[in-house]
């Protein structure tokens, strides 16, 4: 049976990486669908290409006489979908993928046009909906993956850690805390609360942290839940009330002083974003590129 470019891609990375479980987490697989892919590979050569031992891997001989190859098979598909692009938006260059709310809408915005320097000649098309909605669409191969705010569990999915984010209490240009830069919990609580419905990505991670402070939830003065990040932050802006939410969400606003990002000393509303795509699909280059520039991206 003969080898296929998507083995070699998956050597090549495992060598450059220095372990399966590094390269799984580049290529966004499971361990074990490395190790099985790698074991094709050398059972189709009949020889090993890595020596194995409990704390690392080496290079066979057999894997060091390999390397440039995988090296120059790479780079010429790289070569093939960056020329090929060009004319047809049906090629691997065209990537679709779906994002939930923050991170399709103040998140990812912001990574584009960097990603549009870097590599010109890739097609990215954006939907912004919810996880429900970007299982589903993964699930009719509508989707090459997709990136979520919480983890979920789904049988036919790979779902990998991309990113970090953190959130912040989020204040009136005007409000009492406003010329503070810390602030202290105690002092929080004392305001009335605008938050986003319950379950949402964020209003799980703030529920959390607040739970690890012991604070008593049904204490917090909640004056309106709303079904959006735009919502809550047009009604704190009227006043209504305060809010935690992304940083990136809010940057227009603070830069005209509608809003202001603040502190709560010792309190860390800390969330991963994940990446999510069909266990029987392999990524290709272009996702894995644009998820290697997310992971990479400097988000200050």
């Amino acid at each position: 049976m003969a080898f296929n470019f998507h083995q070699l891609h998956i050597f090549y990375t495992v060598a450059e990486r220095g372990s399966f479980s590094a390269a799984a987490q580049a290529l966004h697989m499971t361990q074990p669908a490395v190790t099985m892919q790698v074991q094709s590979l050398e059972d189709h050569f009949g020889t090993k290409l890595f020596n194995r031992t409990t704390k690392r891997i080496e290079l066979s001989e057999a894997g060091h006489a390999l390397m440039p190859f995988a090296s120059q098979g790479i780079h010429l598909m790289r070569e093939t979908d960056a020329v090929m692009s060009r004319f047809t938006d049906s090629l691997a260059g065209r990537l679709v993928l779906g994002a939930s709310n923050t991170i399709g809408e103040y998140v990812l915005p912001r990574l584009l046009g960097p990603l549009g320097q870097q590599y010109p000649h890739m097609k990215v098309m954006l939907k912004v909906m919810n996880t429900t909605q970007i299982l589903d669409e993964i699930s009719r191969n509508q989707l090459d993956f997709g990136l979520i705010e919480a983890p979920v569990e789904h049988p036919d999915m790979t779902i990998k850690p991309v990113m970090q984010d953190e959130l912040k209490l989020i204040v009136p240009g005007n409000h009492p805390l406003a010329d503070q830069e810390i602030v202290q919990l105690t002092d929080v609580l004392k305001y009335p609360f605008v938050l986003r419905e319950k379950g949402s990505g964020t209003r799980q991670v703030m529920e959390e942290e607040l739970i690890r402070h012991q604070v008593d939830l049904s204490q917090i003065q909640t004056v309106m839940e709303l079904g959006s990040t735009g919502a809550v932050k047009s009604a704190v802006e009227a006043r209504l009330g305060i809010t935690i939410l992304s940083p990136s969400s809010v940057k227009h606003e603070v830069t005209l002083g509608l809003l202001k990002v603040l502190t709560i000393e010792n309190v860390s509303f800390q969330r991963q974003f994940y990446s999510i795509h069909l266990k029987s699909t392999l990524l290709t280059i272009p996702a894995v590129t644009f998820l290697q520039f997310v992971q990479e991206y400097e988000w200050v």
